[in-house]
């Protein structure tokens, strides 16, 4: 069984798998023959294993050939390294669940990219460097638990080589050793690579949890639809019970129905698969280990805002609005639906880089990242910027931890000490809510 982590990690098993027999002709004096296995046998993935995955896969096998007989068998052992399970991410110990949102980092060719909308005198110096250089600072200053990077991750127009954009883009992430997702943007397939072809590059990297679709699905739109569970601290009686919930979805990138222009939009087919998946997760966790009166709590991510965030204005949100909601020209009702599960309680996107704020609509909070990269337009003097979320659990009299308590967010600003700005509680469970069913199904 895997072992619990607020990071995500392989199970793994060891085959003596093919016995190589060698026959070797006899020498007059013995001698040793080291045979060193290839690398490409080792199919571990997560750096949390690199040591042993390296002193396996260079291991080698020395063998003395003496001088008895004209002919000796060597046996040859190599072994696999098979991920079979990965474990669900988790609460840490301190009863914290930090998410770092990423948006539109538009990544192109490094350092020969040059920045856009920065200040006169910055201009000559910047470049994609930038971006990497403050997702490094960002990852050390809050140390997140969880990395969410919402679409445009790369400028594909502008990108020589997608597939190295996006190894460079995430270059940071996968070194923290901190896990990540990505969904799309409307400008990610812009290069050489399809939409399908830039997830499934995504999929496959280092340290992500990143799903090209769910795989109990054979029909829904778009690529980068999956759902991520989040566990109770090791050791309390939610270990194994998932308290929040987090749903990535493919907004889109442009409208394909001639007469509709402008962006993309949730389709039908992707709201029937979260329905159905917000259904499940109710009924395992009002039911089962630990049954309770409410679902759990969710987020969810995805790239153009809907057109429900055209609702607020400067008296009903916290943050700014400096350009307009750059949404879909049809309403796809996805709104109505996050309404009528009931469990997600904020919704967070990017697109519209110089809009970073949050609103609530109908107990949803509707928020933006407000732009980080360095590549995407932005406003000359405006900090470029991220979206920090921490989900905190219920304290028991007894020190341990229950369920989800609040969800509280902030910002940090690429300035010369990553700022904090309009921090703000985006949800609190209500006096007596979400609380345990009394066994025997009472009340």
């Amino acid at each position: 069984m895997c072992s619990a982590s607020p990071f995500p990690h392989f199970c793994i098993i060891f085959i003596s798998n093919a016995i190589l027999i060698t026959l070797l002709p006899q020498e007059q004096n013995e001698q040793k023959i080291s045979i060193t296995m290839p690398r490409s046998l080792s199919l571990a993935r997560h750096d949390k294993e690199t040591d042993l995955r390296n002193s396996l896969a260079y291991a080698s096998v020395q063998v003395m050939i003496g001088s008895m007989g004209k002919w000796i068998l060597i046996a040859v052992f190599w072994f696999w390294l098979i991920p079979i399970c990965k474990s669900k991410l988790r609460f840490g110990k301190n009863g914290e669940f930090k998410i770092l949102q990423v948006a539109d980092m538009h990544y192109a060719n490094g350092k020969r990219t040059h920045c856009l909308d920065v200040l006169y005198s910055q201009y000559a110096s910047c470049s994609d460097l930038n971006t990497t250089y403050f997702l490094q600072r960002i990852i050390l200053a809050e140390k997140p638990n969880f990395i969410v990077f919402t679409g445009d991750n790369i400028f594909g127009h502008d990108t020589w080589d997608p597939a190295k954009s996006m190894d460079a883009a995430f270059a940071p992430a996968i070194a923290s050793n901190i896990p990540w997702v990505a969904v799309l943007g409307n400008h990610d397939q812009e290069g050489s690579l399809s939409r399908e072809a830039v997830m499934r590059h995504i999929a496959g990297m280092k340290n992500t949890l990143s799903k090209v679709n769910p795989p109990q699905v054979h029909i829904i739109d778009g690529f980068g639809n999956y759902n991520l569970e989040v566990e109770g601290v090791e050791g309390t009686d939610f270990e194994n019970k998932s308290v929040l919930n987090l749903y990535f979805l493919d907004s889109g990138d442009y409208s394909k129905v001639p007469f509709i222009p402008g962006y993309g939009w949730i389709k039908p087919s992707q709201q029937l698969w979260f329905q159905r998946t917000s259904e499940k997760l109710r009924k395992a966790y009002m039911n089962g280990p630990v049954p309770q009166k409410e679902p759990a709590p969710a987020l969810a991510y995805f790239h153009i805002p809907l057109p429900e965030y055209a609702s607020f204005d400067s008296s009903n949100f916290t943050g700014v609005k400096q350009e307009n909601i750059g949404s879909a020209s049809v309403n796809s009702g996805f709104f109505t639906t996050l309404v009528e599960t009931g469990d997600v309680k904020a919704v967070f996107t990017g697109h519209d880089h110089v809009n970073d704020f949050c609103g609530k609509l109908a107990d949803i909070h509707l928020c933006y990242a407000g732009g980080f990269g360095y590549h995407a337009y932005g406003k000359a003097g405006w900090s470029r910027r991220a979206r920090v979320v921490v989900v905190g659990l219920e304290k028991t009299e007894n020190s341990g931890w229950e369920d989800v308590k609040s969800i509280k967010t902030w910002k940090r600003l690429d300035d010369q000490h990553l700022t904090a700005i309009d921090g703000q509680v985006l949800w609190s469970k209500s006096f007596g809510g979400n609380r345990r069913k009394k066994q025997g199904g009472g009340s």
